[in-house]
């Protein structure tokens, strides 16, 4: 596309609210095959559906992850978290991308960690079949299914670095998300219940049984969350402690099993 379109593009943009219309606009001129897609492109986002989910990947740790309409786009701010998972994890370690959505950790820690054995898993369907085209082509497998439930059997008592990126926003509070979220992202990818820990609490509950010894379970919180989050996984017997970076403003617990 040419300096001209890029410039009309961003002012339909910037017309529309988008604040960052320069770099989407260029975005979106590279996503289209032709003018008549890029009208359709552009439609969309000035109607306010994500960039992701227009151009059809999203930016994580330096790897471009497909997502799509219903997936849950992965946050910036969640590469500290896998970061931190990154790590933590051996050579050949066993590692579950829980509450997975796109399957953004599970396709870093398959990129990063040489010869993990990563699986992933999420309840909602769109996400599942997403998540299956970023980790599967990387050496990974998905499951659909509840929490732990699909999760193959012999992974019981053997994952080291256990990944949730459970919801965590309390119930009251999504309808203060920002309209890209809580009118394109699935409710159950956002929904954490009363306090934003429901979700949290089941897997603090079921990771003793598929954790292996000194195995660790991390996931995000909010900073106002993570006291309580720590004493919902120590009501577990994991040992917990908080990690924070102001630059990115995510704040992650990591619970350890003795």
């Amino acid at each position: 596309m040419s300096d001209v379109a890029d410039a009309t593009v961003a002012g339909r943009l910037r017309a529309a609210g988008c604040v960052f219309a320069e770099e989407e606009a260029e975005l979106l001129c590279a996503a289209a095959s032709g003018p008549g897609e890029l009208d359709a492109l552009v439609r969309r986002r000035a109607a306010g559906e994500p960039l992701e989910h227009v151009v059809g990947w999203a930016a994580f740790a330096g790897l471009r992850i497909e997502v799509g309409p219903g997936v849950f786009v992965p946050r910036r701010r969640t590469e500290f978290l896998v970061e931190r998972a990154v790590a933590l994890a051996r050579p050949g370690a066993v590692c579950v991308d829980l509450c997975c959505g796109s399957g953004a950790a599970a396709a870093v820690l398959l990129d990063r960690v040489a010869g993990a054995v990563v699986h992933a898993a999420d309840i909602e369907p769109a996400a599942v079949a997403c998540a299956r085209r970023n980790v599967e082509p990387r050496g990974g497998r998905v499951h659909g299914g509840d929490l732990f439930a699909p999760l193959p059997g012999e992974l019981r008592g053997r994952v080291e670095v256990l990944v949730a990126n459970v919801p965590y926003v309390p119930s009251g509070e999504v309808g203060l998300l920002p309209a890209e979220a809580r009118e394109h992202e699935p409710l159950v990818a956002l929904d954490g219940g009363a306090d934003g820990l429901d979700v949290l609490r089941r897997v603090a509950a079921g990771a003793p049984e598929w954790l292996a010894p000194g195995g660790r379970l991390l996931f995000e919180t909010s900073g106002r969350q993570a006291e309580a989050a720590v004493r919902a996984v120590a009501a577990h017997g994991l040992r917990a402690g908080v990690v924070a970076d102001e630059e990115w403003g995510a704040t992650v617990v990591v619970a350890t099993l003795s």
